[in-house]
């Protein structure tokens, strides 16, 4: 009964903040352009689907999600299992390894599932002509995104300031922009802000909120956020990494051709 009443809260939640959205739409089709929508009972039943499939989605977060990040951060950091034993000891960094294979395990895998990275990878291969590769492109964006995560769990187990690490970033996303082929780099820009979608941000948001929970002298507001900015950064730098390597590689490709033809 309690699931029930939740799931209609976030019903008449979500329905709220899209009715402003329907109204604008529908307001500027008919005294704006003036002209009849078509097909507008579809268009009407599609935003049922987008309400009813928000509120669901809201509401797995809020029961499976978060409490589920929570767990495994308490388990993953425990005293006990960290030390091998079970008597309480003082541990360092090093030891929160399950925690970093985790987070890359966790980044990898939400990254390769996320929706809007499989449309644009589509698209990138649509327009290049099958230059850019489907499955290169998703899985350079899913290694930098786990790598990102991985970093940004030390940041919350060593308590480091964020912004040493988001400068030293955009610095090598900078360097890199002036390098990289041209034609790419729109494309790593946006696979930054595809990678952190409907899938990615629920999970590593509910990661590192559990884990400045669970790890001593960590504040669940001023270490618990910030994986999603390194969940950002690092697929650009991945993205770009992956198109210069390419490009090396066409170029060493056409150097032996070039031997091989004197």
């Amino acid at each position: 009964m309690e699931l029930i009443i939740a799931t209609s809260e976030f019903l008449v939640d979500t329905a709220k903040d899209v009715l402003p959205i329907v109204a604008f739409l529908f307001g500027f089709q008919y005294f704006v352009i003036r002209q009849p929508m078509r097909d507008g009972a579809q268009i009407a039943a599609g935003f049922v689907f987008v309400v009813v499939g928000l509120g669901l989605f809201l509401v797995g977060l809020d029961k499976t999600l978060f409490p589920l990040g929570r767990l495994m951060a308490e388990q993953l950091t425990s005293p006990a299992m960290l030390a091998g034993s079970g008597a309480a000891v003082a541990v360092d960094w090093q030891d929160y390894y399950w925690v970093y294979l985790f987070a890359v395990s966790v980044g990898l895998a939400a990254a390769l599932a996320e929706p809007a990275l499989i449309a644009v990878s589509m698209k990138a291969n649509t327009v290049s002509g099958g230059a850019i590769s489907v499955w290169g492109l998703r899985s350079a964006v899913a290694i930098g995104v786990g790598i990102g995560v991985a970093l940004g769990c030390f940041r919350i187990i060593t308590g480091l300031p964020l912004h040493w690490f988001i400068g030293a970033l955009y610095v090598v996303v900078i360097v890199q922009t002036v390098f990289a082929p041209k034609l790419i780099v729109p494309l790593a820009y946006d696979s930054g802000g595809v990678a952190t979608s409907t899938v990615t941000v629920p999970l590593i948001a509910a990661l590192g909120l559990g884990l400045a929970e669970a790890v001593p002298g960590r504040s669940a507001l001023l270490d618990g956020f910030g994986l999603v900015a390194f969940a950002c950064l690092f697929p650009i730098i991945s993205v770009l990494a992956y198109s210069q390597l390419a490009l090396l590689r066409e170029r060493a490709a056409s150097s032996e051709r070039r031997d091989g033809a004197d």
